[in-house]
């Protein structure tokens, strides 16, 4: 490890160290290194399946789409065959060290939580792959159950009790961001005191609002991402590099750094 980045991976750890309310962000950075495509980089989804495809309303109108999108689902192309990385770890080994306020996340695929995150405090922006539900009725399936359906041969299910659509329980283009969430994401973004950006390009609104949130709010911005964002030069710290190796060496200072008191 080069001193330069050496100093900045001691200097994100003293800010943890001494962080009452750590927040961090994540974004498709973050499960990419789990095996899961982003959506507009090389090779991402985008460039296989057409966006236009991917909206509310083709999904409701369109059974083309829809069975284009539960297609994509069942085959685990979004995450749900995935495994945690040494990012999600590092998280959840801070969250377990008494560090960490919570997490906001633009990823859909459960992996926060997997890694040992608590539902409470992961707020899923972009919902999430581990719920299905009918748009007709309310019910909510869980996926799995959906997905035995769907390897079945049943290329676009129905709610069995009324026949209605069944739908991912994800955002798609032209839907809302669930409020509660979204307002609780924004409430804890305004009291952090560190904020930590992780894989994320911050062009996705009302999502990249949140860093923003919480430095017009005094907090120390920490961003590590492989390319550049909008925000870059309101950080107090920028990282190039990969999530995993920059998350795990920094929990490893934090320990060392919290040892020593």
């Amino acid at each position: 490890m080069d001193t330069e980045l050496s100093e900045k991976i001691d200097k994100v750890a003293g800010l943890i160290a001494k962080s009452q309310r750590l927040v961090i962000f994540t974004g498709a950075g973050v499960s990419t290194e789990s095996g899961i495509p982003d959506f507009r980089g090389p090779g991402g989804l985008w460039t296989r399946f057409d966006p236009d495809d991917f909206t509310i309303d083709r999904f409701l109108s369109n059974l083309e789409c829809r069975r284009k999108q539960w297609y994509i689902f069942r085959e685990g192309i979004l995450g749900h065959k995935a495994s945690p990385n040494a990012a999600h770890i590092a998280i959840a080994e801070l969250y377990r060290m008494g560090r960490l306020d919570c997490v906001i996340t633009q990823n859909i695929d459960g992996l926060h939580q997997r890694a040992g995150l608590p539902d409470e405090i992961v707020f899923e922006l972009h919902g999430n792959m581990r719920w299905a539900v009918c748009l007709d009725c309310g019910r909510r399936y869980p996926f799995e159950e959906v997905k035995r359906r769907l390897d079945a041969g049943e290329e676009i299910p129905a709610c069995s009790p009324c026949r209605g659509v069944i739908k991912p329980d994800v955002v798609m283009f032209g839907e809302q961001l669930p409020y509660d969430v979204l307002e609780e994401a924004g409430r804890r973004s305004r009291r952090a005191d560190v904020f930590i950006v992780i894989g994320s390009t911050l062009v996705v609104y009302p999502a990249a609002y949140m860093p923003m949130y919480a430095v017009q709010s005094g907090a120390r911005l920490v961003i590590i991402n492989l390319g550049e964002t909008p925000m870059d030069k309101l950080a107090t710290v920028l990282i190039s590099g990969k999530a995993g190796e920059t998350m795990s060496a920094i929990v490893q200072k934090v320990k060392e750094k919290l040892d020593s008191r």
